[in-house]
């Protein structure tokens, strides 16, 4: 296999594995943000439900989440799926996965943020939610966004966990292409894609970074 063909082969590999990184953000940020706003309020059972969810999700590693989210409905309700729920598993896995740490980020900024910034508010005459999307969340996502970028970063090579339930996104191309031509070539290619991927995503938050620069 000529080494233009190999790049074009891995190329439709690349594209799943972007969607699989993009999918996952546009879902779990959000989600995250939610799950962490959920927590603040004085909720006893939802509060301890999620304390426990964010302990699974963290605690277990996501390949395991991955084949539990796959396997799950077959082994414990015997329904046969079609092939193309092996996509909705990985974005299944990676959505609850990710979620549950962007809740946790989410939920330090929230809480660091000083007692008297919500009593100028109200003092203004802002209701809750305004003084949350105002005038919180805005100083809470400059203060988070260097985690939040750490797990964007981690994200990136996590795409290749898909291999796990045989999902052809470009880590799996590149053992299969390996494997039938004897040659390391395709793990050099997908070790540049991950590194150049990694790379705009830090060049891109770094550059949003000092756009927030303001709130100094």
């Amino acid at each position: 296999m000529s080494f233009m063909t190999m790049l074009q082969v891995m190329g439709n590999g690349m594209l799943k594995s972007i969607g699989i990184f993009l999918w996952t953000l546009l879902l779990s940020l959000p989600l995250g943000l939610v799950i962490a706003v959920i927590r603040q309020k004085k909720l006893p059972v939802i509060t301890q439900i999620i304390k426990i969810y964010i302990s699974l999700m963290r605690g277990t590693p996501l390949m395991l989440q991955l084949l539990v989210v796959f396997f799950g409905p077959f082994y414990l309700f015997k329904i046969r799926l079609s092939d193309g729920y092996r996509f909705i598993a990985v974005l299944i896995a990676f959505v609850l996965n990710y979620a549950a740490y962007f809740a946790e980020i989410y939920r330090s900024g929230i809480e660091s943020m000083p007692i008297g910034q919500y009593e100028a508010a109200t003092v203004l005459g802002y209701s809750k939610s305004q003084t949350f999307l105002k005038i919180i969340l805005p100083q809470v996502i400059k203060r988070i966004f260097p985690a939040l970028t750490n797990e964007v970063i981690t994200l990136v090579k996590d795409t290749s966990l898909a291999f796990s339930i045989a999902y052809v996104e470009m880590f799996t191309v590149a053992k299969q292409i390996a494997a039938k031509e004897t040659t390391m070539l395709p793990f050099v290619i997908a070790g540049v894609f991950y590194y150049v991927f990694n790379f705009l995503v830090a060049f891109l938050s770094e550059w949003i970074e000092k756009k927030m620069n303001y709130y100094r």
